[in-house]
């Protein structure tokens, strides 16, 4: 006997590959690596808005927003590979970290976890975009707030190690003080893409 399952609706489990909203361009390998650069451009535009804490080494930063927005917007593979470009360009010696810095001290600094949890946050949101969760406020919203963790998770445990500091402090300094603004970053990235896709239209083919 065969069974069919029920098509995707908003009350729906998410199950297999979905398209993003990047899949909804026109499909060449030109796209794909226009992809993966805007990608870049947009970590490099958002580090430079930043502000520093007072006795505090990792600054404010636009630079979650952007992993989450992006991730979910291209996907896993080319939102990877953004993340991996941007930082090689800083390493190369571009000025596109916080503050318009670059270099391998920066990587090997305060920011040095982060920009692994950005790595781990991009391939989380855009593996559940892929599933379908980037059509509804809700939805999307909780994953960016899974991958926000995420990102604090290796952020605290470098800052940890770095300063020789206990885990309370890395999460006093390392944590703590962008928890407010990254929930703000999550609920309006969380906003914008459904409200893309209710443009677009949605689309089972990628």
């Amino acid at each position: 006997m065969t069974v069919s399952l029920p098509a995707y609706g908003p009350s729906r489990t998410f199950t297999g590959r979905r398209p993003v909203l990047a899949d909804r361009l026109p499909r060449s390998l030109t796209r794909d690596i226009v992809l993966v650069v805007g990608v870049a451009a947009l970590m490099s535009l958002l580090a430079q808005l930043s502000f520093k804490l007072p006795n505090n080494p990792v600054p404010v930063t636009g630079q979650t927003f952007g992993v989450l927005l992006t991730a979910a917007v291209v996907g896993p593979l080319r939102g990877l590979a953004g993340q991996v470009l941007y930082v090689a360009i800083g390493w190369a010696g571009l000025p596109v970290f916080a503050d318009a810095k670059h270099g391998w001290a920066v990587i090997h600094g305060a920011t040095g976890g982060y920009f692994v949890g950005f790595l781990l946050a991009t391939l989380l949101v855009g593996w559940q975009a892929r599933r379908g969760v980037d059509r509804r406020v809700d939805t999307l919203a909780g994953s960016f707030l899974l991958a926000t963790a995420v990102i604090y998770i290796p952020a605290v445990w470098w800052l940890a190690h770095l300063f020789h500091w206990s885990y309370t402090t890395a999460i006093a300094k390392g944590a703590a003080p962008f928890i407010l603004g990254d929930l703000l970053k999550a609920v309006v990235a969380g906003a914008l893409i459904p409200a893309a896709w209710r443009l677009v239209g949605d689309s089972r083919r990628p």
